[in-house]
């Protein structure tokens, strides 16, 4: 064990709070891997948005108890339903829900409580848990944040990931660089991705994901589309990922794409199990893109409005197409950004053949 110059005499249960959303947990994840190599025999529990939690755990494995590949990261997954419980607070199963966490959280007697999201839910959720320690950024993403933790920590590196690690760093007295991502391994769903690509004959294939967290950062569907033809002639069918809502966006490229390409859409843990298998993942700032680069599959981002440097794909061949015209913003608007519609079809099949060959932009410093 660890002696924890914070004040806890031996370190072994932490809790881990970031609760949301796809991206931002996959770029958590090296700094809970980095905890679990210098915290071997430690309890490490996470507490996160039940939408999200098949990142950490396969739907049908235990939250709790020994670790396996289907639960690789953490020994406990706690998960909360915010966005659910807003909409019926004062009902009774809410009321339920909310006591069956908290009894489940508080049971586990966490010593230490890392906010790893800055946001007030998550440092409000940190204290509630009990853990008498509560670690975060000294400047979190919102600032009323830090009145809930007892320790602050001056984040270092540009990348988001190299941020997380400054806490994990902080908290062991351990410098460590980013660990490889791991991801649950559920059997049943790898079977079915490899009877579905078999069925349509598709072996060598790359995943387009034209959808994004809002409009400014969606490079047009039509492109997408574009990019699908010109990937079947060097041999590469293209298949088009999608989430709740963006059917229609998915049938924009497919149409585009003169039969080249085909919709896909599935659960977090067969996402998981299709981008293993990839060939090349194209994309803007989103869950999918950080999966794959999490997954060390080739990757062609196209970023617009948000920050590459800071949430660029890390640790996997990429290029990052950005134009100079794109001014940071997190502004949420419904259009693309302009600076963003610069960037050509041909631009980004150019790119692809870097990144499959070899001759790809690192971006991970």
């Amino acid at each position: 064990m660890i002696a924890d110059f914070a004040g806890v005499p031996k370190i072994d249960r932490v809790l881990i709070v970031r609760l949301s959303a796809m991206g931002d947990v996959i770029h958590t994840l090296p700094a809970v891997q980095a905890l679990r190599l210098a915290l071997p025999h430690a309890t490490i529990g996470w507490l996160i948005e039940e939408r999200w939690a098949e990142l950490l755990c396969t739907p049908s494995f235990q939250r709790r108890g020994p670790r396996s590949s289907e639960r690789p990261v953490v020994d406990a997954v706690h998960t909360v339903n915010l966005a659910g419980w807003r909409t019926s607070l004062f009902a009774l199963t809410t009321f339920e829900q909310i006591a069956k966490v908290w009894n489940d959280v508080r049971s586990a007697q966490y010593q230490v409580a890392i906010d790893l999201q800055g946001a007030i839910r998550s440092a409000v959720l940190s204290r509630w848990s009990g853990a008498p320690v509560i670690y975060g950024v000294s400047e979190p993403r919102e600032s009323p944040s830090s009145l809930f933790y007892t320790r602050q920590v001056i984040a270092g590196g540009t990348h988001v990931i190299e941020q997380n690690l400054s806490l994990a760093r902080a908290l062991t007295g351990r410098f460590a660089s980013a660990p490889r991502a791991k991801f649950p391994r559920d059997s049943a769903a790898e079977q079915h991705i490899c009877r579905l690509l078999s069925g349509q004959g598709i072996s060598d294939f790359a995943i387009l994901n034209p959808g994004a967290g809002w409009g400014a950062k969606r490079w047009p569907a039509d492109r997408y589309g574009a990019v699908a033809r010109e990937l079947a002639g060097h041999g590469l069918r293209s298949l088009v990922n999608y989430g709740p809502g963006e059917e229609n966006l998915a049938q924009d490229v497919v149409s585009a794409s003169a039969g080249t390409a085909e919709p896909m859409k599935c659960s977090i843990t067969e996402l998981i199990a299709v981008t293993r298998r990839a060939r090349l993942f194209v994309g803007g700032d989103t869950g999918p893109l950080h999966l794959a680069a999490a997954l060390g599959i080739p990757v062609v981002a196209i970023f617009g409005p948000t920050d590459p440097a800071r949430n660029g794909p890390y640790g996997t061949r990429s290029v990052v197409l950005r134009n100079p015209a794109s001014l940071t913003s997190h502004a949420r608007r419904p259009q693309p950004d302009e600076g963003m519609l610069e960037i050509t079809v041909g631009a980004v099949i150019d790119s692809a053949q870097r990144a499959i060959t070899g001759r790809a932009e690192r971006t991970d410093g």
